[in-house]
């Protein structure tokens, strides 16, 4: 079976892109949501690949 990225649906905070990095990654979905907050305030950067992440990552299927 191979490995996809997903949006998640459970325990999400905005679209649930973190978490769906987090679970891919196999880490901890705080710390890849500080670590964005980080890259975010270091530029503007952060959220428009947040969006970008958003639109183009799939939901995770039910």
């Amino acid at each position: 079976m191979e490995k996809r990225l997903y949006k998640i649906e459970q325990g999400k905070m905005l679209d649930g892109v973190c978490g769906g990095i987090a679970k891919y990654f196999g880490l901890d979905p705080t710390l890849v949501r500080l670590a964005w907050v980080l890259f975010t305030a270091l530029g503007f950067s952060g959220v428009v690949a947040y969006i970008i992440c958003a639109l183009v990552i799939p939901r995770e299927p039910l």
